[in-house]
């Protein structure tokens, strides 16, 4: 039973549905009050990477706990988050040299919106302007909304957004418009650009070749405009590659990542900047500081939590597991494709998505709800994006688990495109 004080996010309480209890979970499988095991095919909103109550994760948390479980981060320092710094050195692009911790996706870019201007005001150039991509989406904060798409997620928030440029999204055929559209905004002295690197999540889970984003970033380093890389859901793994920027061989000024960085246990973000961004702030002068923070930065039981998941990487053959889940969604996805009803199936890496019934993604679509319980009555999260379904699943699903989840989705476009 839930309680009815809590106003959950993204839940429009005026409609009444269901909102189950989770009493636990474990690997792919979610366990609910009224005994129900549910698969987790959107790893609980893209975070959960190995599965649920990884052993690893859990006992480094555990052992945090006992040992420091909060202290500032604000001129003090702590081992774990040592080790995570570490360990990020050793597996990101080298030229990726600094640092910084926060506590969300919508934080991290923040963080690194909050860089980018910083880095130009502190070199005496008047920059300001952030070039956007259509249809993107970087979270919920006020600088965050700023630079993702506007409409029903920003609507009432209008006021407090900021101006930015937005570039048309490169969908097949249309991809030199974007580069064009890219060039003219950076010839007039953009601050930067920030991109969802190959797929847009949020936006519809919208696809892009690498090599756009390998041209975009060319152009941004011609016009000498900072390049921001999103990577909050594309990183560990989601697009095949430990990061998606890898894929157009392209290493951003600045990286944020969240979600999968502490395999999905405990919330913690952070934003990798060049030595470039940290000189710019680095002085004698304390008004050219670094004006941001939180109360839990860098908390020690999330890094440590991070810490374990980069030995994981480090020491399992994770990579594999993405290539299988990989392998097995592009099979699943092209079975799918010859049923009636779905639309415009695609994959990347681990992520897979297709529109039902009309073939038009729409979020506020009256179909979601519906598919929404659907799925739900057949103990399977899957949280459409209006009527585009995705799957997204932990790497530690089974095939089993796997093909009830797109039975389900089959069954479900027969049935909704027959109405």
């Amino acid at each position: 039973m839930t309680s009815s004080s809590i106003w959950h996010p993204f839940t429009q309480h005026g409609l009444e549905e269901p909102i189950p209890l989770v009493t636990g979970a474990k690997g792919a499988v979610l366990t609910t009050a009224d005994g129900r095991e549910v698969i987790d095919a959107i790893s609980s909103w893209w975070v959960t990477t190995h599965g649920h109550g990884h052993p690893r994760i859990v006992q480094a948390i555990a052992e945090q706990a006992q040992r420091l479980d909060q202290i500032i981060f604000a001129g003090w320092t702590h081992e774990p988050a040592e080790d995570v710094a570490r360990g990020l050195r050793q597996i990101m692009p080298a030229r990726l040299t600094r640092v910084f911790f926060s506590d969300s996706g919508s934080t991290s870019v923040e963080v690194a919106l909050k860089m980018a201007l910083g880095f130009w005001l502190n070199r005496s150039e008047p920059r300001h302007r952030i070039v956007v991509m259509e249809h993107s989406y970087h979270g919920d904060t006020i600088g965050a909304m700023s630079v993702g798409a506007r409409g029903a997620f920003n609507r009432a928030y209008e006021p407090l957004l900021f101006d930015v440029a937005t570039i048309p999204f490169p969908s097949a055929g249309n991809e030199q418009a974007t580069l064009d559209a890219l060039e003219a905004a950076c010839r007039e002295d953009a601050a930067a650009l920030i991109v969802e690197p190959l797929i847009l999540g949020a936006g519809g889970m919208l696809i892009y070749p690498a090599w756009v984003l390998s041209e975009m970033a060319r152009i941004c380093a011609r016009h000498d405009v900072l390049f921001i890389a999103d990577e909050v859901m594309t990183a560990w793994g989601r697009t095949g590659t430990l990061l998606a920027c890898e894929q157009a061989q392209v290493v951003p000024d600045i990286l944020c990542l969240s979600k999968g960085l502490t395999g999905g246990s405990i919330p913690l973000a952070l934003t990798m900047a060049s030595e470039a961004i940290w000189d710019a702030h680095y002085s004698q002068d304390r008004a050219h500081t670094f004006f941001h923070s939180s109360s839990y930065t860098a908390n020690p039981i999330a890094c440590a939590a991070a810490a374990a998941n980069l030995a994981i990487w480090r020491e399992e053959p994770v990579l594999e597991r993405v290539a299988r889940l990989a392998h097995e969604q592009r099979c699943q996805i092209e079975r799918l494709a010859s049923v009636p009803g779905v639309h415009h199936p695609r994959v990347i890496g681990t992520i897979a998505a297709c529109e039902i019934d009309d073939g038009e993604g729409a979020y506020l679509s009256d179909l979601g709800p519906r598919l929404l319980a659907f799925f739900r009555e057949r103990d399977l999260l899957l949280r459409p994006l209006g009527n585009t379904v995705y799957v997204m699943p932990p790497y530690c699903i089974e095939q089993p688990q796997i093909e009830r989840i797109y039975e389900a989705i089959a069954r479900a476009a027969r049935a909704f495109s027959a109405i």
